[in-house]
């Protein structure tokens, strides 16, 4: 494909792209309480420059520490101690040719209370106690949970009082006249900031639900002043004011806004809520009359969530109608993201004048190079994002502990310091298994110089994921196996398929080392009548060894598996119930997974019983038994579905271990979990192999 257009130049007011294409902003917590520019914040957008990005966004970034901190680990400009290492960080971006606009923040009430006033007294107290910052991440998950759930926390700000968010919760209060008009000035002051930092513009964040698109919403501004009712002017007057502020001391300083053009609470079922495509629209075009450089369309809030950041039944480009519905009203540049998942789309969505700019995000924690790689005609070697939600799935998790998000097919994200030492020398290394775990390691033991065989006792490679992605809404699961496959055969991995080692077979190659990556097996429980021909697991269902239409089914378990089963059993016209143990639905699953397949499942009127556990089977159905009370009930249906969850597969390495001094388990086989969990032991085992006499070269947790 002729991809020209993506690498031909375009200017954001006085500041000219050498190509199309950007980084979207992402928050990944690489920083620190003080909001300075880090090392290895500064080394994760290094590797997004230097991989030939034309824009560089940075994540969200504070211009309020009290109210306005979303994050321990957020860079900040609400203080002129930030300018000098912002400088800094910027002058090594210019050295690659990108330009580099700072995003804005503040995240009115999608902030918890745990971090209302919280990071000036963390400033505070790491500089006078040595162990402050190692105590509080040990204490903030647990305390810090109590906390929440006791809402023994301030009040996170809004427009007006109002119903908490949906992600965040806690309480919320309405912000006086008079601190309105201090954080209009205090993004003022930010964006004063960065000009003086030598950034090249700033995005001011007005989407997703955050403070700016709060003001914006006849669903969270109710105020009664210049700032609010039921006029689109007055909604619009707090943003309006900040873009007057910023040109008054500015002057001409590139500005984006980026604006969530649709709140999508149509897509939920809440259709008279919030506004829709055509205020978006209208706000768009009031903004570039404000004299804004370029405008960046973006959709949803918190409480839409999966219609910003998007799981993996979306399908590519699916909102791309909003980006040029905008298009098609304003003159100034357009910047979406629009899940772009191909270079074939992205040059698309610009030719058919969609947008003029593409906004990658999850695509460059993936795969830095991506630019690089499709400038270079090498785009068939880009490894692809899978929509997984990893990414942000852990930067939750991780917010609380110190550490930074991870990426479940790029491990080097937060570690782009880390080079792999090629130490290799031909020494032969055998993996058991080609799932994502043993494709990683094949893949960083071969850049690492080590001749890898992978014995696999499938006649494709994949493991789980391979199955996983059979169902159509899974399907882009199959791209990072076949990624990683590619990458790995690049380097010269040999594959050997439908062959089953055993331990003599492998003790007779003399390896220098063995990893062991045979996954796991469905659990099949120990109850009455559990072979029952009735009975199959989620994994027979997705390898199409079995086949239900019309039927009544008890799917037992509801985790991801077990709710993705019985929606796909659901689509078959089936009579589906689920069965769990606990005394919720998805416990412990993200809850943007749950989001996403659980209204699907109600709208096939599923039906859903907690705190069930599965007694027997019999001719007829399924005798349950209540947890808590251990009385029985009779469940009619024809075929029973076990989704109770994974053991792992390790009998290969119990066999092994002590037979070679190099002898690792990982991935499923150590303990089932997510792609991401596979791929990051992978990682850590291939990445310090044969460094045992170097222990300051080896990978450690940061």
């Amino acid at each position: 494909m002729d991809n020209r257009l993506l690498f031909s130049p375009i200017a954001i007011g006085g500041c000219e792209l050498k190509n199309r294409i950007a980084m979207a902003p992402m928050h990944m917590g690489m920083g620190t309480f003080d909001g300075t520019i880090t090392p290895k914040m500064a080394d994760y957008y290094l590797a997004r420059a230097k991989g030939g990005t034309g824009l560089i966004i940075m994540e969200i970034t504070r211009i309020n520490d009290k109210t306005g901190a979303t994050a321990f680990a957020q860079p900040g400009l609400s203080h002129d101690y930030q300018i000098g290492p912002l400088r800094e960080f910027c002058e090594k971006i210019h050295k690659y040719g990108s330009k580099l606009f700072v995003q804005l923040h503040h995240p009115g009430r999608q902030n918890i209370g745990l971090m209302v006033g919280t990071i000036p007294i963390c400033i505070s107290l790491s500089k006078s106690l040595e162990n402050f910052t190692r105590l509080l991440y040990k204490l903030a998950p647990t305390v810090g949970k109590k906390l929440i759930e006791k809402q023994w926390l301030p009040a996170a700000v809004a427009p007006s009082k109002v119903e908490p968010s949906y992600f965040t919760g806690g309480k919320i209060r309405a912000l006086s006249l008079k601190e309105v008009e201090q954080i209009i000035t205090q993004f003022v002051d930010g964006a004063e900031r960065a000009q003086k930092a030598g950034c090249d513009g700033i995005v001011l964040h007005a989407a997703h639900g955050y403070l700016i698109q709060q003001f914006l919403s006849p669903n969270t501004n109710h105020r009664e002043d210049e700032y609010g009712g039921e006029a689109l002017e007055n909604r619009m007057r707090f943003l309006i004011n900040i873009i007057k502020g910023i040109r008054k001391r500015c002057r001409d300083f590139p500005i984006i806004v980026r604006l969530s053009v649709d709140e999508c609470y149509d897509q939920i079922g809440e259709p008279n809520k919030g506004y829709g495509l055509e205020e978006g629209v209208e706000m768009a075009v009031a903004l570039e009359a404000a004299g804004i450089d370029a405008i960046d369309v973006s959709c949803a809030a918190y409480d839409t969530f999966n219609y910003w950041l998007e799981p993996g039944s979306f399908e590519p480009g699916w909102r791309a109608y909003m980006a040029k519905a905008v298009k098609e009203r304003v003159k100034i540049p357009v910047i979406a993201a629009n899940l772009i998942r191909s270079v074939a789309q992205a040059e698309e969505q610009l030719i058919n004048g969609t947008q003029d700019i593409l906004s990658l995000g999850r695509p460059h924690i993936a795969d830095p190079k991506w630019t690089k790689k499709v400038y270079s005609a090498q785009e068939h070697t880009v490894k692809r994002c899978i929509n997984c939600l990893f990414c942000f799935e852990t930067m939750q998790h991780n917010a609380y502990q110190g550490k930074s998000g991870r990426c479940a097919i790029n491990p080097f994200v937060g570690r782009e310091k880390h080079k792999l030492i090629i130490n290799g020398a031909g020494r032969k290394v055998v993996i058991i298994g080609a799932g994502p775990a043993g494709l990683m390691a094949a893949e960083i033991l071969a850049r690492r110089g080590f001749r890898v065989v992978v014995y696999e006792k499938r006649n494709r490679v994949g493991g789980q994921v391979s199955i996983a992605a059979n169902s159509p809404e899974k399907s882009k699961l199959a791209w990072c196996i076949d990624d990683l496959k590619f990458a790995a055969e690049k380097k010269g991995v040999k594959f050997i398929l439908n062959k089953s080692c055993t331990a003599s077979e492998v003790d007779d190659q003399r390896p220098y080392a063995v990893i062991v990556a045979t996954g796991s097996e469905p659990i099949i429980p120990d109850v009455e009548g559990i072979t029952h021909m009735s009975v199959c697991t989620a994994h027979d269902v997705y390898q199409s060894r079995v086949y239900f239409v019309k039927k009544s089914i008890a799917v037992i378990g509801s985790g991801l598996t077990g709710l993705e089963t019985a929606y796909l059993l659901a689509k078959m016209d089936n009579a589906i119930t689920v069965v769990e143990k606990a005394d919720t639905i998805a416990a412990g699953v993200w809850m943007q997974h749950v989001d996403d397949v659980l209204p699907k499942l109600k709208a096939k009127n599923a039906v859903f019983l907690t705190g069930k556990s599965l007694s027997a089977v019999d001719d007829t159905g399924v005798v349950l038994e209540d947890s808590k009370t251990h009385q029985k009930m009779h469940l009619d249906v024809d075929n029973v579905v076990l989704a109770i969850g994974m053991r792992p597969e390790s009998s290969l390495f119990q066999q092994l271990r002590g037979r070679n001094a190099n002898v690792f388990l990982i991935g499923d086989a150590l303990k089932p979990g997510r792609i991401g969990n596979a791929t990051e032991d992978a990682f850590k085992v291939a990445f310090n192999l044969g460094l045992d006499q170097n222990p300051e070269l080896k990978l450690t947790d940061d």
